[in-house]
C-alpha cells in the first residue's frame, strides 16, 4: 500500500506536491506525501526565499515523519534563515541523536553558533568536525563552512579550510583558485608561501600553485622571486594570462620597462583588449621617452571610453614632453570638462598657457589650483613664476608672502621670495632670505638658480652658496 502511494507521489510534479500540501495545511482532503516529498516541498519554499513558509513545511512533515533527520536538518537550516538560532541549536541537538555523522549537523551548528557570537564553541565544533571527517566528505565540509565564516567575516578562518582541503587534496583547483584572493586578504602571505611551495615540491607542473606562489612574493614586494614563479607557471601553461598580467606588473614594479610591454602584450594576444592592458602598455613605453608610443597605446585605452578624464590628461602629458602645446590643451580640455577642480589638469594646463606666452590664461588655471588647495606648493611656484614672467614683481611679491603662510614656510618658496626681492631691486633683503633658505635646504638652490640665472655675478650670493656647501660637506 505505501509501496504504491510512494508511487504516486513520485509521479506528481512540483506543482501538484505543493497544492496537495497546501490541502494538508488547510486540513482538506489530500494525497498521502511522503518524507521526499515533504523535502522537496521544503526546498520549493526556500528557493523562493518563503523561508517562514519553509519552517511551517519542515514542522508539518515532522509531525508525520518524527525520525526524519534530514527533514529536521532542514527545519534547522530554516530557524536560522529566520533568525531563531536557539530553536536552531535544539532541532539539530535532537537530530544528532540520530545522526552525529552528517556534515550539515556541523555546518548548521557552526552557522547558529557564530550567530550568537559563541565565536569558541563554533571553533570546538569546526576541530571536531575536522577529525570527524576525512576524504572527500571532509571536503565538502570545509569547503561549506568557508561560506559560512565569510557570512560571519571570520575571513582567518577561510584560509585555514582552502588550507585544509589543499592539505588533502593538492591539486584541488577551486581551493587553489580561492586561496590565492583570501592569503592576500587576510595578510597570510607567509603560511601560503610555505603551502604552495610544499604543493610544488610533490606536485612541480600545478601552474596554479606557482601562481599562487608568485602572488604572494608580489604582495610582499619580493618581485624577483614572483617574476622567477611566474615564469615557471607560464612554462606549464603557456596561455596562463593572469600569470602574463601578474608578471607584466612586477616587471613594471621593478622598471624593467621592455620586459612589461613584452608580457603585456602576450595578455592582448591571449585574451580581448583592454583598457588597462593598453594603458600599462603606454606608461612603459612613456617611462621609456618613447611618447610616440605611449600615444599610441593610450590613445588606445582611451577608445574604451571617451570620457576617461585621467587617459585624455596622460596623453596630453604625451604632448607636453614632445612641446606640441595645442594638442597638449585639446585633451586637458576634455579632461577638465570631468574635473575642472583637478589640481594636475589645470597645472599641466596652465603650463601650456605659459609656454604659448598666454599669461593671463595660465594665472587663471594656477590660480584655480591654489583656490582649491591653498596650502599646494606646486600651485603656488607655477603662479609666482608667471608673475615673474609678465614682470609683475610686485603682485609676485606679495603673492608669494601669502604662499609662505599658507605653505608653512617651505623651504622652495623661501628661494622663490629671495628671487623676487633681488627681481625688486632688494637685494639685501633677497640676500638675508637666501641666507634663511640655504640654513634649511642648501640642495634647494638649484631651483633659485634656474629662476634667476644671472643671480651669481653678485660675489655675495657666491659666497653664501660656497659657505652652506662648506658646512653640508663637514
Amino acid at each position: 500500500m505505501h509501496q504504491h502511494q510512494d508511487d504516486n507521489n513520485s509521479n506528481l510534479n512540483l506543482n501538484e506536491l505543493v497544492a496537495q500540501y497546501k490541502l494538508l495545511k488547510n486540513g482538506e482532503s489530500h494525497r498521502f506525501l511522503d518524507e521526499e516529498a515533504f523535502e522537496q516541498i521544503v526546498d520549493f519554499f526556500s528557493e523562493k526565499d518563503d523561508t517562514v513558509e519553509a519552517q511551517t513545511a519542515a514542522s508539518i512533515g515532522l509531525q508525520q515523519f518524527p525520525y526524519s533527520v534530514e527533514l529536521m536538518f532542514k527545519k534547522a537550516d530554516m530557524l536560522i534563515a529566520n533568525r531563531k538560532f536557539n530553536a536552531a541549536l535544539r532541532m539539530l541537538q535532537e537530530a544528532s541523536v540520530y545522526d552525529k555523522n552528517n556534515i550539515s549537523l556541523y555546518i548548521l551548528k557552526i552557522d547558529a553558533l557564530l550567530a550568537l557570537d559563541k565565536t569558541l564553541e563554533a571553533i570546538e565544533t569546526f576541530e571536531e568536525a575536522l577529525v570527524r571527517f576525512e576524504g572527500e566528505e571532509k571536503i565538502e565540509l570545509l569547503f561549506e563552512l568557508a561560506d559560512v565564516f565569510d557570512d560571519y567575516e571570520h575571513f582567518d578562518r577561510i584560509f585555514d579550510c582552502l588550507a585544509a582541503i589543499l592539505e588533502i587534496e593538492p591539486n584541488n583547483d577551486e581551493a587553489l583558485y580561492k586561496i590565492c584572493f583570501w592569503a592576500d586578504f587576510t595578510g597570510k602571505l607567509e603560511e601560503s608561501i610555505r603551502l604552495h611551495l610544499s604543493i610544488i615540491d610533490n606536485h612541480p607542473y600545478n601552474e596554479i600553485a606557482w601562481f599562487n606562489l608568485a602572488a604572494a612574493y608580489q604582495s610582499l614586494k619580493l618581485y624577483e622571486k614572483a617574476i622567477d614563479a611566474y615564469l615557471y607557471a607560464i612554462v606549464i601553461d603557456e596561455k596562463f594570462d593572469f600569470a602574463y598580467r601578474n608578471l607584466g606588473d612586477a616587471y613594471l614594479r621593478l622598471k624593467q620597462y621592455n620586459n612589461a610591454i613584452e608580457v603585456l602584450q602576450k595578455v592582448l594576444e591571449l585574451g580581448r583588449p583592454e583598457d588597462v592592458i593598453y594603458e600599462a602598455i603606454a606608461h612603459c613605453y612613456h617611462k621609456l621617452g618613447n611618447t610616440m608610443q605611449a600615444r599610441v597605446n593610450y590613445k588606445k585605452a582611451l577608445a574604451f571610453n571617451e570620457n576617461d578624464a585621467t587617459l585624455h590628461y596622460k596623453i596630453a602629458t604625451t604632448y607636453i614632453a614632445d612641446r606640441q602645446w595645442q594638442k597638449a590643451i585639446n585633451h586637458l580640455e576634455v579632461a577638465l570638462r570631468f574635473n575642472k577642480n583637478s589640481k594636475a589638469f589645470n597645472l599641466a594646463m596652465g603650463e601650456c598657457k605659459m609656454q604659448l606666452l598666454q599669461y593671463q590664461e595660465a594665472l587663471y588655471f594656477f590660480g584655480s589650483v591654489i583656490a582649491n588647495r591653498p596650502n599646494n606648493v606646486a600651485g603656488w611656484q607655477y603662479y609666482l613664476l608667471c608673475l615673474m614672467e609678465v614682470e609683475a614683481y610686485d603682485s609676485a611679491l606679495e603673492n608669494c608672502k601669502t604662499a609662505l603662510i599658507a605653505t608653512n614656510y617651505k623651504p622652495i618658496l623661501l628661494y622663490y621670495y629671495s628671487a623676487i626681492l633681488f627681481f625688486n631691486g632688494k637685494s639685501k633683503e633677497g640676500l638675508l632670505q637666501l641666507e634663511n633658505a640655504m640654513a634649511i635646504a642648501p640642495k634647494l638652490v638649484k631651483k633659485f638658480l634656474e629662476i634667476v640665472p644671472n643671480i651669481l655675478q653678485y660675489h655675495q650670493v657666491v659666497d653664501i652658496i660656497a659657505k652652506h656647501k662648506k658646512r653640508s660637506k663637514k
